[in-house]
């Protein structure tokens, strides 16, 4: 396949990435704003140049430790290696190049964004239209739940303001928090985080992965219900079945912990045919159980089920470790294509991660533009300085990006106007 430009990409091939990725980092990757969102304006002037990247090559060369005095060395890397992938680390004592050089001890992980992961494969076990990797937009919903309820208690219960969402490419979200408060946490403050927002414990050998001891749930698990009870009914009980079909509905009635009226509903709800009313059903029978009984374990049974098909599954060791590495946004994913890009919280629902822009079709576009110049006999600007993603399907989510990396810089000034206060300078 020839990338020349004016030559058309007809199909994303991973054999095509190498020649791909050449135009996608010449043409489209967002190195101006991705150098400022990382640089955190130069507070301390070396926070960049300590920052550690990891790049993994064709044929899954991995090198770590890499790090870069500005962006035009950063850029000028990429743009070498054409990397298969970008992690971004931690912020270390001493610039992660010269690792080898500084005794073990010395050289420390300090800083880093607060980081989550959420992936698709995490609810296997309650996911009935796909299993591993693939995602479709029946099960996608999951992780629209799990963003506004991450996101909610990330914003109001710890009071973090700059927070990024980005698709990770195929099968998952990565969720960013930059606030300075959030970057400087300890392994145990993140640990403390991880935990509280942690809900479904639990391997797969387990059946029951959700229990809501108190009796009152914590403001936590209140907001997280409204959040599942406004998507619960469309996406559980239409669009997965969770109650159509004696093996699913096994599944369901497996949650609740009182044998005898497991069986009573069990033999009801087997005759009826409409999910909607079958689920309806469900939870009378359980209310009407619990006001006779009183049984602590139906207090909070019709939760519970909620959220063990709906509540977000975090990958916990991503967010404990102060050192552990995350892929980078703008990422291609080597399997689909698909750039990782940011996400605008207020439009989840609007979100189609089957519509996310493949590089292929990126380099088709600039391509198809490059041709229209040439027919029309405009000037063809030098490629290598031209970025084009503000003229490609990319925009948008550039867009979503400098709005996060803007609302950020006003951070910062406010921070060098509160020093120049104190020292007299600016």
């Amino acid at each position: 396949m020839s990338t020349a430009e004016g030559t058309k990409v007809t199909k994303y091939s991973s054999d095509d990435l190498p020649e791909l990725l050449a135009i996608y980092y010449r043409r489209l990757f967002p190195f101006g704003p991705y150098y400022r969102w990382l640089s955190y304006g130069c507070i301390p002037k070396t926070y960049f140049s300590h920052r550690e990247f990891s790049f993994t090559l064709k044929d899954d060369i991995y090198i770590r430790y890499q790090s870069f005095s500005n962006e035009q060395e950063l850029e000028k890397e990429i743009l070498r290696c054409c990397p298969h992938k970008i992690d971004i680390g931690a912020v270390y004592t001493h610039r992660p190049k010269d690792h080898k050089t500084v005794k073990a001890a010395a050289f420390q992980a300090q800083e880093k964004e607060l980081v989550f992961d959420i992936d698709m494969t995490d609810y296997d076990d309650v996911r009935n239209c796909c299993q591993g990797a693939d995602i479709c937009l029946k099960c996608w919903p999951l992780m629209t739940i799990a963003i506004k309820i991450v996101n909610r208690a990330l914003r109001e219960d710890f009071g973090f303001e700059h927070i990024l969402w980005v698709y990770s490419g195929r099968r998952g979200v990565h969720c960013w928090v930059a606030d300075a408060s959030a970057r400087k946490l300890s392994q145990n403050a993140r640990s403390a985080i991880a935990d509280y927002l942690s809900v479904v414990k639990g391997g797969e050998n387990k059946t029951k992965k959700v229990h809501l001891t108190k009796d009152n749930l914590h403001p936590l698990l209140n907001e997280a219900k409204k959040v599942i009870d406004s998507y619960f009914n469309e996406y559980a009980i239409e669009k997965q079945g969770i109650v159509t079909g004696k093996d699913n509905l096994k599944k369901v009635l497996q949650l609740i912990q009182v044998d005898n009226l497991k069986v009573k509903i069990a033999k009801e709800v087997l005759q009826m045919t409409d999910p909607a009313d079958i689920w309806n059903r469900i939870i009378t029978m359980v209310q009407e159980e619990h006001a006779k009984t009183s049984d602590k374990k139906l207090k909070h049974c019709i939760a519970e089920i909620k959220m063990q098909y709906c509540y977000p599954r975090l990958d916990v060791n991503v967010s404990t470790g102060v050192n552990h590495l995350l892929k980078s946004p703008f990422c291609v994913h080597p399997k689909t294509g698909r750039v990782c890009v940011p996400m605008d919280v207020d439009k989840l629902d609007e979100f189609d991660p089957t519509s996310v822009p493949i590089v292929s079709e990126l380099c088709d576009e600039i391509n198809q533009k490059f041709k229209e110049m040439q027919s029309t006999g405009e000037d063809v600007p030098k490629q290598k300085k031209v970025k084009d993603y503000k003229t490609t399907r990319m925009a948008g989510s550039v867009e979503i990006f400098e709005k996060f990396v803007k609302r950020l810089e006003a951070t910062w000034q406010r921070q060098k106007i509160e020093e120049s206060d104190k020292t007299g300078e600016f």
